[in-house]
């Protein structure tokens, strides 16, 4: 991935009201990605009209990113300076239209399904249903935040310290 930024932009985040560069990232692969210096985010939605990354902080305050590059359905985006332990989610905004099976709904926190580390339990009640018990139809507009498990992004490097390869002759292997 180029690190150039072609469209470099910032947000204010409404937790910090600090500026937070982000950059256009990749569609592939799915699910959040690091490389030593950021990691990028991408998810797939067919429906969706936004989709908003959730950086979630240890106190469980929320930073919003929203995720503005779409390709072949695919939301996503880089961003600098985020590393492994960071635990996020995704909310997505769309078409609330159950008879159809399109249940978008902001409120939720939702899981990446390609997160490659997962954190947290279901703590079951109204909060975790995007629909009201009372009327199955109806929108059920509770966050789900904190009541749900979430990702956590993860490094695919490994310090092996002092290991060094044992160099056993493969026709000394069991």
């Amino acid at each position: 991935m180029s690190r150039i930024s072609r469209s470099s932009r910032g947000y204010r985040s409404p937790v910090t009201d600090e500026p937070r560069e982000t950059w256009p990232g990749q569609p592939f692969p799915l699910g959040a990605s690091y490389d030593g210096l950021g990691t990028n985010f991408s998810v797939f939605s067919q429906v969706a009209e936004s989709v908003t990354l959730c950086l979630i902080a240890e106190d469980g305050t929320e930073e919003r990113v929203p995720l503005t590059e779409v390709d072949a359905h695919c939301w996503h985006e880089y961003v600098p300076g985020v590393g492994p332990g960071q635990r996020y989610g995704y909310r997505v905004e769309g078409p609330w239209d159950p008879a159809n099976g399109l249940r978008c709904n902001s409120r939720k926190l939702l899981l990446d399904p390609y997160a490659k580390a997962v954190t947290g339990e279901v703590e079951w009640g109204q909060e975790v249903f995007g629909y009201d018990f009372d009327d199955p139809d109806q929108r059920n507009d509770l966050d789900s935040a904190g009541k749900v498990p979430v990702g956590v992004v993860h490094s695919p490097y490994f310090n092996w310290g002092d290991d060094r390869l044992l160099n056993t002759p493969l026709h000394e292997t069991v």
